[in-house]
């Protein structure tokens, strides 16, 4: 008797479909499936079972950090808590799908910190180096049924599609949420907020052990998607579970600062730290209790699933400078950059580093002034040198201080390179002669250059219009220094015309300014 070999998958299917073809018709859409890609998954599965490391996570807190410190200036602390507690948040998970009997308890984070100290970027750089999926949403989005607001489901859905639907990814992925101060239902008018109370229970929800349906009821697109997969015949998994996701809330709490601050001065024993910690602004937010934060309109529940709590410190002049030069992320290399692409290298002098930290400084912005400074500074610069022939600009505290005037005189020196060496020198020997002559210095201005230039035939027409159009202002020039102690004035091409006018009204401006002061 002969061994029968069994048919092959591929051979029962079209059995059948042949079979369901006959029976119903041709019409009837019939649901292959994929056998290849089964075998692929039970490969998986069982690799998954095996002994090797299903997450491939193998860094240490210092290895985060160290990082970390390349991209973030100052926020120690901070680096080190959001460093533990990913380290040990992802061996735990990967403990737990080893065995299935492991069992842990989340170190969901809260940074608390004014703006643009670094709270977002923190966490933004640890999903990049671990390489989860990471989406940041703002609470403030949230509402507790989702008709006015989006629903807090949604930010799970939201992580999905970072991961391009790839649930495995997604469900070790980080959830970053800002501004979660704003959720706090604080007793304002002897009722408390029901629908932020309502957004904090739904977070709860999430940030603990929980299945979200991925198709949402009001989304039109997942209708579609069910659709079609009744009408195929396949159904994909809908949910995802949260377990393994990481869950970091943060906040500028403002208010908590005088919250913590009457607790400290009740306190008998915690007046003296009142003195140590209110020196620097944002300092008392290391100070914070729970009770600080029932306090504030956090539920219990809600806070109690964010164990692990740090504050970033506020950023000051010097901090801002650091950012500027050390950071990697620094918004002057993204300048750079920038002016790189129209063939001219930045630089800034060490003073004009210092110059831009100071004015950032007084926009109490964190880091983000910083570029609020750049822009008001470069604008003018960006617009009119990628125009011009330079190569090369080097900012100064002057020019980071009057970049309008700067600028105009930059391009003034500019189109005075285009003069010939001769009469580079002769306008030059005039200033100096003038200068010997009557302690005052002229500075004839490049417009009044160019107009010169342009209405006569050689040298010699240049110097004589010079002494002819000068003469008399050395009377002129040192009343205007005795009256108002000027002694540099600038010449512009309007002198050229009419130059004893313009001489003129000078004297008359200095008497006006005179008396109004």
């Amino acid at each position: 008797m002969t061994d029968k070999k069994p048919p092959k998958p591929e051979e029962v299917q079209k059995e059948f479909e042949d079979f369901v073809r006959q029976r119903f018709g041709g019409s009837v859409q019939i649901f292959s499936p994929n056998f290849e890609q089964n075998e692929a998954q039970e490969d998986v599965d069982d690799a998954t079972a095996s002994d090797d490391d299903p997450l491939q996570f193998n860094y240490t807190p210092r290895e985060i950090k160290d990082y970390l410190d390349k991209y973030v200036i100052k926020q120690d602390e901070a680096k080190k808590a959001l460093a533990i507690a990913v380290c040990d948040h992802y061996n735990h998970a990967r403990s737990s799908l080893v065995s299935e009997d492991y069992d842990y308890a989340k170190q969901n984070v809260l940074i608390l910190g004014p703006t643009g100290v670094g709270k977002t970027y923190l966490v933004k750089k640890v999903a990049d180096l671990i390489g989860v999926p990471f989406v940041k949403a703002d609470a403030t989005r949230f509402s507790e049924t989702g008709y006015v607001g989006a629903n807090v489901d949604d930010v799970i859905r939201d992580l999905v599609a970072k991961a391009d639907g790839d649930l495995d990814k997604a469900r070790f992925g980080i959830v970053y949420l800002d501004e979660a101060d704003k959720i706090a239902s604080r007793a304002g008018q002897g009722t408390r907020d029901v629908n932020s109370r309502g957004v904090q229970f739904g977070l709860l929800r999430l940030m603990e052990d929980c299945d979200v349906d991925l198709k949402s009821g009001n989304d039109i697109h997942s209708q579609m998607q069910a659709f079609m997969e009744m009408q195929s015949g396949s159904k994909k998994s809908s949910k995802i579970n949260t377990k393994h996701i990481l869950f970091i809330v943060s906040g500028a709490f403002g208010g908590m600062n005088e919250i913590i601050s009457k607790r400290l001065q009740e306190s008998p024993i915690g007046f003296h730290r009142t003195e140590q910690t209110s020196s620097a602004e944002g300092s008392l937010l290391h100070e914070a209790t729970t009770d600080d934060f029932l306090e504030f309109g956090f539920e219990a529940e809600f806070i109690g699933r964010l164990p692990v709590r740090v504050a970033c410190d506020h950023l000051d002049a010097n901090d801002l400078a650091r950012i500027l030069t050390q950071s990697k992320g620094s918004i002057l290399r993204q300048y750079q950059d920038s002016f790189k692409a129209y063939g001219i290298n930045l630089n800034v002098e060490d003073d004009g580093i210092e110059e831009i930290a100071a004015q950032a400084a007084v926009e109490k912005t964190g880091a983000r002034s910083l570029m609020t400074v750049c822009e008001r500074v470069l604008r003018h610069y960006k617009f009119e040198l990628p125009s011009t022939d330079i190569e090369s600009l080097t900012l100064t505290p002057s020019m980071i201080r009057k970049p309008q005037q700067e600028l105009k005189l930059l391009l003034d020196s500019l189109q005075s390179q285009s003069f010939s060496d001769e009469v580079l020198i002769l306008f030059s020997s005039f200033e100096q002669k003038f200068y010997d002559d009557t302690q005052i210095k002229l500075r004839l201005l490049n417009d009044f250059k160019q107009k010169l230039w342009a209405r006569s035939e050689n040298l010699d027409e240049i110097s004589e219009t010079l002494h002819r159009c000068f003469e008399g202002y050395e009377h002129g020039l040192k009343l205007i220094h005795q009256r108002r102690g000027i002694q540099e004035f600038s010449i512009p091409a309007e002198a050229l015309e009419k130059p004893h006018d313009y001489l003129e009204n000078l004297i008359v401006a200095s008497y006006e300014s005179k008396a109004d002061s």
